[in-house]
């Protein structure tokens, strides 16, 4: 019997280091999502295409290189793009592994959907009817963290966690191996406990895309995971994560690390604080008295410069990871504008001025500086800000970075170079300009943004001033809203709220907003409303009476509609070249958009799909609110606390494209 037990102690632990062996080879999954705005018919030529592809990503771990495959299935109308990406660390064996059960599982889960992607542990695979290669593509995105809080000083882990990422960041985009956009570091946080992180992006994209890709994920960090031990950021074109086990392998991988706290800096610090009793014994009292003083002056001072340029709690600059890296020098600023020259001034708003310069690697950029002496403006800033550097959308303007430096506050944009859209519809000189083509393609992707905003994106964000200034058009007249210093976030079971504090534009403003301060998604949906009547038709809402006979815009269409002459409230200029049932859908669906009761009104995942769809069967419209008003009204009758609201007419359209 004794000499049975070595032998059954060694089946026990060969048995145990088998299941665990088998374990660490079987991918983990850890989130996915299906596009439900796009969709194919069951049983359709683009469902076997997706299955040809999903077949072939799982047959070619083996000829991949670094990890990173992509290929297409099918032929126009039917196309399926498809990649698969394996972390740098796993195994060939791993990473097929992996790649086969994820391509099994989205065919699973994304039963008709036309854009999938799967995350594992191991390794991504994504399929899409649109180009993916060598494109970036930060949304959707996904992002979990670890239940347990950390312990111990949170400054500093705060601080090496932005150390380390910054590091990783640099190697993955810049400095990588083998072709491989993967790094990987570690570095102790106490003496018992190591903080390992991990960076990577899909080999296809440049230097720059990979870079912004991983920065963008960095950025959603303290949303997602503030306070945590363990964190991850999932978007289809890059991922990141830390946590405090090493969750990746340690060998062969390029692993980087920073200095631990006992450095010898620190002991200097040490040695400095053990000295101090012995200072002040032999400094005299008076001197003590004035360094004191000094020290309080100092710090106050110091403390009234932080409440001027901190932001709110968990937007402020020094506390969003990774952001700093998009921090401007002045000087860059200076040198790109000719030192705020009027020549390159564009524009002017409540917030501020608008400059267009040019970076010295010859990329042009729009530079709003926020004017000195506007509270409203301070606001703004730092709404702008904290939204935009979570938002990333083809209909939205893009921000590329900020400057902070004493009292001046700049956020550096994209150039858009055709001008706002209310330069296009209300300007005597360029109304003709626009067809009707290009109003109809602006009215889509006005509409396809603001569905990003709200339901599409992260966060759930009501932009509050929609208005035709704030949509800018690029080289191809696309539309891009811009201007989120009012804009709010909201809950995601979030669906109304109120404020005191009434911002935006009279014309624009849903009465529920106007009149009471309730805010919600069917207020932009009203604003979006009036955009397209404004589209339509060529001219303002809010001035509209003036060359009506008394009626505001919204009054004249309801009234042109229900007559059953919808037609006649067309720009005149657009009467010889339109496609009528465009137009009429989009009258119906603008009509639809500013009914007086939120409830009624669609929401803009119906408004994409009204638009979208010919076999869709729209409501019939309620007649609209009523906006009759005089020129010299500010705001609306019984408005109260009307802060912030600018008249349509009165708003400040670009001199120049911006």
């Amino acid at each position: 019997m004794a000499s049975l037990y070595p032998t059954i102690v060694f089946l026990f632990l060969f048995m145990f280091l088998g299941i665990t062996s088998h374990g660490k080879a079987a991918p983990t999954y850890t989130s996915h999502y299906c596009d439900n705005t796009t969709s194919f018919t069951p049983n359709s030529t683009y469902q076997a295409n997706i299955k040809t592809l999903l077949s072939s990503l799982s047959s070619n771990t083996n000829s991949s290189k670094n990890g990173f495959y992509n290929t297409t299935a099918g032929r126009d109308p039917n196309l399926v793009f498809g990649t698969f990406l394996c972390r740098g660390d796993v195994s060939a064996n791993l990473c097929k592994k992996c790649v086969e059960t994820a391509s099994n599982d989205i065919a699973r889960r994304c039963v008709t959907e036309k854009l999938g992607v799967i995350w594992y542990d191991e390794c991504t695979v994504r399929y899409s009817d649109q180009n993916i290669f060598s494109i970036i593509r930060e949304v959707p995105g996904m992002d979990n963290s670890s239940s347990v809080s950390i312990r111990g000083d949170k400054d500093r882990f705060d601080q090496l966690l932005s150390d380390i990422m910054k590091s990783l960041v640099n190697r993955a985009a810049y400095d990588y191996q083998s072709g491989k956009r993967f790094a990987t570091g570690e570095v102790n946080f106490t003496s018992s406990q190591t903080l390992y992180s991990l960076v990577q992006c899909t080999p296809d994209l440049t230097d720059a895309l990979c870079f912004r890709c991983l920065q963008s994920a960095i950025a959603e960090l303290p949303m997602c995971c503030d306070g945590k031990q363990g964190g991850r950021v999932l978007l289809p074109s890059c991922n990141i994560r830390y946590d405090m086990f090493p969750f990746f392998s340690r060998n062969g991988t390029a692993t980087i690390g920073l200095p631990s706290p006992s450095s010898p800096n620190s002991t200097k610090q040490g040695k400095r604080k053990n000295s101090f009793p012995i200072i002040i014994a032999i400094v005299a009292p008076v001197v003590t008295s004035l360094v004191l003083l000094a020290l309080g002056l100092l710090f106050m001072r110091k403390r009234a410069s932080k409440k001027y340029n901190a932001l709110p709690e968990k937007n402020a600059v020094e506390n969003v990871i990774g952001l700093e890296s998009l921090q401007f020098n002045l000087s860059t600023i200076q040198a790109a504008v000719n030192n705020f020259s009027s020549n390159n001034k564009i524009g002017e708003g409540g917030f501020g001025e608008v400059y267009k310069g040019k970076l010295c690697n010859g990329q042009e950029i729009a530079v709003k500086r926020l004017s000195k002496s506007s509270n409203q403006g301070t606001e703004e800033f730092k709404n702008e800000l904290a939204l935009l550097t979570k938002l990333q959308h083809r209909n939205l303007v893009r921000l590329l970075g900020f400057c902070l430096d004493g009292e001046e506050k700049l956020l550096v944009y994209e150039y858009v170079p055709k001008k706002s859209l209310d330069f296009f519809l209300f300007d005597p000189e360029t109304q003709g300009n626009l067809e009707w083509s290009a109003r109809y393609r602006i009215i889509e992707g006005i509409c396809r943004g603001l569905l990003y905003l709200h339901e599409d994106s992260r966060l759930r964000i009501i932009h509050r001033d929609l208005k035709a200034s704030n949509i800018l058009l690029d080289e191809d007249m696309n539309a891009k809203i811009s201007d989120f210093g009012m804009a709010r976030i909201f809950g995601v079971d979030q669906t109304q709220t109120n404020t005191r504090r009434i911002v935006g534009t009279y014309g624009y403003m849903a009465p529920e907003y106007a009149m009471h301060g309730q805010f919600s998604m069917k207020s932009d949906v009203f604003s979006f409303g009036v955009l397209v009547l404004e589209i339509i038709s060529g001219k303002k809402n809010s001035s509209f009476y003036e060359s009506e006979g008394g009626e505001d815009l919204l009054s004249y269409c309801w009234k042109q509609w229900r007559d059953g002459s919808p037609l006649e409230m067309m720009d005149p200029k657009l009467r010889t070249n339109y496609c009528r049932n465009e137009v009429v859908k989009c009258i119906h669906v603008g009509l639809l958009c500013v009914q007086e009761d939120p409830a009624k009104r669609p929401l803009m995942t119906k408004v994409v799909l009204m638009l979208d769809s010919n076999s869709v069967s729209l409501p019939q419209p309620q007649k609209p609110v009523y906006f009759l008003s005089s020129r010299n009204e500010s705001s609306p009758p019984g408005a109260k606390g009307l802060e912030e609201v600018s008249v349509n007419e009165v708003s400040i359209t670009e001199i120049e494209p911006r």
